[in-house]
Order: structure tokens, then C-alpha cells, then sequence
């Protein structure tokens, strides 16, 4: 069972305490990230106003999720391997030549 923890996290310069049953490096690397998109945006557009700066990186991640979400669902699925055996199994029968042939 995972056990919730308080994890302190700065983002804007402004420190956070995330509750997260996640390991603390994972949450810290995703703070991280949105700290260091909120600084691209807001260097990018002048923007001072934080609200307008974090749902621009709220809506650049959002994005970035969304394109990595199609890209996968365009990857076929894995090999099933029990199937290929089945398969490897099936051709193995239907070309196996006896072991003894009258002539």
C-alpha cells in the first residue's frame, strides 16, 4: 500500500506542498517542468500576469500529452507471445513431415 506524502515543490518562486502518493523525484521533476515552461511563456510573451502564464503552460503541456497520447495509439499494439507460439505451433504442425513415409 502506498503511503501519501507532502512533497514541497517550488514553481514561479512561489513554494507548494503537493500530497502525492508518487515518489517525491517524480513529483519534483514534474514541478519542475511546469516551472521551467512557465518561465519559457512568460519570457516569450512579457507576460507578468501568473494566472495567464499557467494556463498558457497548463494548455502547452496539455498539448504536448495529447500529441504523445496519438502517437502512441498510432504504435501497433505488442506482440502477444503465447500467440505467436500458437502460431509458430500451428505452421510447425501443417509443414511437419512424418517420420516414417511408406513408399
Amino acid at each position: 500500500m502506498s503511503t501519501r506524502r507532502s512533497i514541497p515543490v517550488r514553481i514561479g518562486g512561489q513554494e507548494y506542498r503537493i500530497r502525492s502518493d508518487a515518489e517525491p523525484g517524480t513529483v519534483e521533476r514534474a514541478a519542475a517542468l511546469v516551472d521551467e515552461t512557465m518561465a519559457r511563456l512568460r519570457s516569450r510573451t512579457g507576460s507578468v500576469d501568473s494566472m495567464d502564464v499557467a494556463v498558457l503552460a497548463a494548455l502547452n503541456l496539455a498539448n504536448q500529452l495529447v500529441a504523445l497520447r496519438d502517437e502512441l495509439r498510432a504504435i501497433p499494439p505488442a506482440v502477444d507471445p503465447e500467440r505467436v507460439e500458437a502460431l509458430v505451433a500451428l505452421l510447425e504442425s501443417a509443414v511437419a513431415v512424418p517420420a516414417s513415409t511408406p513408399h
